[in-house]
């Protein structure tokens, strides 16, 4: 086990594309720290950085307090798991987990014994002389996670493993992942686009984007003290609802308002983000998770404030209830959200002028597609962002670390 230093690594290729900025990032001993961004952020680029895949154009990597940025893969003591299983189809199990070992001529009776612990910790003993043709695809990422344990590594370098699988599986390997790592107590860096799998795996979880480290710290306080737009936007699913509207204050309180719409601030909103009050008849970015609005006929949904549109789609999720709707104002339009948008859509590109919202609602709900539906919010848990630097508010010193951690110069 050791502890694993990225410190001001980057990494720029001969045609002038700038993969990773300044990437200052440490990795506590047996800690599960997850990489995520979307695609094109630039996590598997420093993944493979770390493993020695890629060369860095400027920084330096450390693995248990060696410094080994110039030092070549096979010398750094990491196991990487792939997303491609890359197993030996003419080899039985046992064979391709103890492959390497025997490479690296260790004697018969220790590959013997690495690979009996490994295939019991995974599960794998009655399956030890099957051909991977044989094996169902959870079975084969097995084997291939059992190929690193054999290793003994320092590290475990992991690359979207889960990517291969059917939803159902990776619920399940997910588990058998977060088992293995906490029994194994082996500093692990787990590359994945997928936040829910980020969220429920990591120990803490590094959000990038365009190569630059935007924040760093344990799921839930990514969740609940987000930055930035773009770290506020990705994390949560689904996404949370972005709305610019006006901030002002009268004799009952603060209230923010959009299009026809008008929201009563809970007094500890402005409790916990005092520099809201900086903001007094200027414009706002407001973000509302989908799970902070209520259906506001139910006895559980009525909060004072509401939100009153038209349900345009309901899902019904068994547990709960997706409606979404649209409010008659503009999308917010950022670079952050242009780099959370999957379509053009997203972006209002087709014409779309109207902001799509989505709430999670109580399964009694009585809403139906094409009727309206009043919505309580909870405005106590209300997020707010500047519309100029997509920076969240809260106070000042808060508000400043987070423009730190917006620019990559944070861990």
């Amino acid at each position: 086990m050791a502890e694993v230093r990225l410190e001001d690594v980057s990494k720029v290729y001969p045609d002038g594309t700038r993969a990773v900025s300044d990437l200052d990032l440490q990795i506590g001993d047996g800690e599960l720290m997850v990489l995520v961004g979307p695609s094109g952020c630039g996590k598997t680029t420093a993944l493979r950085m770390v493993a020695g895949l890629e060369d860095i154009s400027s920084g330096r990597v450390l693995i248990g307090g060696r410094d080994v940025s110039h030092v070549p893969s096979r010398d750094r003591d990491v196991a990487m798991v792939f997303q491609s299983y890359a197993l030996y189809p003419h080899l039985t199990v046992g064979d391709n987990i103890g492959f390497g070992l025997k490479l690296r001529k260790v004697p018969k009776a220790e590959i013997r014994r690495r690979v009996a612990e490994a295939a019991d910790v995974l599960g794998l003993s009655e399956l030890l002389e099957r051909k991977p043709r044989n094996l169902s695809g959870g079975q084969r990422q097995r084997v291939a996670m059992g190929r690193a344990i054999v290793r003994e590594p320092q590290a475990f370098l992991m690359d979207e493993p889960l990517s291969n699988l059917d939803a159902k599986l990776r619920v399940h390997m997910r588990a058998e992942i977060a088992r293995l790592q906490d029994r194994l107590a082996v500093t692990t860096i787990y590359v994945t686009h997928d936040q829910t799998e980020a969220m429920t795996l990591g120990d803490r979880v590094a959000v990038m984007r365009r190569g630059v480290l935007q924040q760093v710290d344990a799921p839930q306080v990514l969740y609940d003290r987000p930055v930035n737009l773009f770290v506020a936007g990705f994390i949560g699913s689904p996404a949370m609802n972005l709305v610019q509207g006006r901030l002002s204050r009268a004799d009952n309180g603060w209230t923010v308002s959009f299009g026809h719409q008008h929201l009563q601030l809970a007094p500890e909103l402005l409790a916990a983000r005092p520099a809201l009050a900086a903001y007094e008849d200027r414009d706002v970015i407001v973000g509302i998770r989908p799970e902070d609005l209520h259906d506001a006929d139910l006895p559980s949904g009525r909060t004072g404030s509401e939100l009153v549109a038209e349900a345009e789609l309901v899902e019904a999720m068994g547990s709960d209830v997706l409606v979404h709707f649209t409010l008659d104002v503009p999308p917010v339009r950022t670079g952050d959200t242009a780099d959370l948008a999957v379509g053009p859509d997203e972006l209002g590109g087709g014409g779309e002028e109207r902001a799509t919202m989505v709430a999670r609602l109580d399964p009694r709900t009585a809403a139906r597609q094409r009727q309206q539906v009043r919505l309580g919010v909870d405005t106590s848990r209300l997020h707010a962002f500047d519309p100029e630097t997509g920076t969240s508010i809260w106070d000042g010193a808060a508000d400043g670390a987070g423009r730190l951690a917006a620019t990559g110069s944070t861990t």
